[in-house]
């Protein structure tokens, strides 16, 4: 149902994009959680397996590997398909897939499901992204989108020590079955919960009159959604102009260094505190959601810094660009922990760090900024597949140090490594933040005349 009403002067805007953000933020909780629910049972598995540092390096990856090559033809698909149906259907897959780990005894059919959980999720940010890009004015996007951002982190920070209590309770298998069915119930309330703006029955006027002046993508159309054929095929061309845009390359090598730390915590924590700080297992738990919790705090730090200083009239790119720069900078304070022997300090370090990561996670609002009208979900696609080759690198990278050293002090230098060359692409050549704006391919994707961009 199309809603074109012109809204009265009387009216109020109605709130329905709030539950559409709700919905985007327990789907990440969900995607978060069954990512990271592995590093719970990575210690138990380590021992029933017999997994030494390399070969725990390789599983941590595994999700990443097909994450990564499924991210750019899953924003696509969004494009091409819409939100609701690609979005419940991945829940759906990664959910199953998730509770199916419950029932695996050997290392080469756990790698094959953490693959297929990899394929099934790549659609979830390019469509928190779009759902953030239609449903909100540019000057609510920093706030709305750290709330679906800080889904990655109050999940993790609120159900870790249940999930290790789990494991000491009844074994680690029952923490795939437990995560699996959570997300199995989530994909039945999307599918009942979400709409676009221009098919919701439940927006009145004012709320899209609202986001709408706002620059709101309201009524974004593919540009694969036409009836020729041509139009149908994957747009190729148009992705590699985005790959030359020198804003795109930024924000990619950006991401890549912001997700770099994420992902070390969402994988080798847990390992760290009971192998390197010789913490219990219940313990471990409790203490690995201290951190989860700063970065949720940090997240929603970086999106409201970052729209208050738009609100103040600072340009787009010095608003978006703060948050993001400061928190990469602070990001290897976690190398500090070689210092001291005291767990407590190690945990403050490693929050305080975690935190910086969670501010420095805002550059989701940037692609919101600069993708191409009608290549939301494919843009967003591009970033998130460069930025995730962090998982497939950091994890490994991580178990060949601990390999070679017996210790994780190395690995943390890296992980600091990429935090300050994330903040030199920044500084040094996103420039400019502008909308990209490609020119007509003549309808039947021939080739692409070239590129332009105006400013926000």
């Amino acid at each position: 149902m199309s809603v074109s009403l012109p809204p009265s002067s009387t009216q109020r805007p109605s709130k329905v994009r709030y539950w559409m953000l709700f919905l985007v933020f327990v789907g990440t909780v969900i995607n978060y959680v069954d990512r990271a629910n592995l590093s719970v049972a990575a210690p138990m598995l380590k021992q029933e397996f017999g997994l030494g540092p390399v070969e725990l390096g390789f599983i941590f990856s595994a999700y990443a590997w097909t994450y990564v090559i499924a991210n750019i033809p899953g924003g696509w698909v969004i494009d091409r398909f819409g939100t609701r149906a690609i979005y419940g259907v991945a829940i759906l897959s990664w959910s199953v897939l998730t509770f199916m780990q419950g029932f695996t005894s050997r290392f080469a059919t756990l790698f094959g499901m953490r693959l297929g959980v990899g394929v099934a999720e790549a659609p979830t940010f390019p469509v928190n992204n779009r759902v953030v890009s239609i449903w909100f004015a540019q000057r609510e996007r920093g706030v709305a989108t750290s709330v679906y951002l800080v889904g990655q982190y109050i999940g993790m920070a609120a159900l870790t020590p249940v999930l290790f209590w789990i494991a000491h309770t009844w074994g680690w298998r029952e923490i795939f079955y437990a995560t699996g069915l959570l997300g199995i119930v989530w994909a039945g309330v999307w599918f009942l919960g979400y709409r676009d703006p221009d098919k919701c029955s439940w927006v009145n006027a004012a709320e899209l009159a609202h986001i709408r002046s706002g620059g709101a993508l309201v009524e974004v159309k593919s540009p694969q959604g036409a009836a020729d054929a041509a139009s149908q095929k994957f747009p190729w061309r148009k992705l590699m102009v985005l790959f030359r845009n020198r804003q795109i390359i930024a924000i990619c090598v950006g991401k890549f260094a912001s997700l770099s730390s994420l992902y070390f915590f969402l994988t080798w924590f847990p390992t760290y505190l009971i192998s390197e700080r010789h913490m219990t297992v219940l313990k471990a738990g409790g203490m690995t959601s201290v951190p989860f919790v700063a970065a949720s705090i940090g997240v929603v730090c970086g999106g409201l810094l970052s729209d208050w200083l738009l609100r103040r009239g600072v340009a787009v790119g010095t608003a978006r660009k703060t948050p993001i720069v400061t928190g990469l900078l602070l990001v290897p304070t976690m190398s500090l922990t070689v210092l001291t022997d005291a767990n407590w300090l190690v945990i403050a370090i490693m929050s305080f760090a975690f935190f910086a990561q969670g501010v420095a996670s805002a550059s989701w609002s940037l692609v919101a900024d600069i993708a191409p009208r009608g290549m939301v979900g494919i843009t967003g696609g591009a970033v998130n597949f460069a930025g995730n080759l962090s998982g497939i690198i950091t994890p490994i990278a991580i178990g060949f140090i601990v390999k070679a050293t017996g210790s994780f002090g190395w690995a943390l230098g890296l992980i600091s490594i990429f935090a300050i060359a994330g903040v030199l692409c920044y500084l040094l050549l996103l420039g400019e933040v502008k909308r990209i704006e490609l020119d007509d391919d003549e309808r039947g994707g021939r080739h692409v005349v070239g590129t332009k961009a105006r400013t926000i």
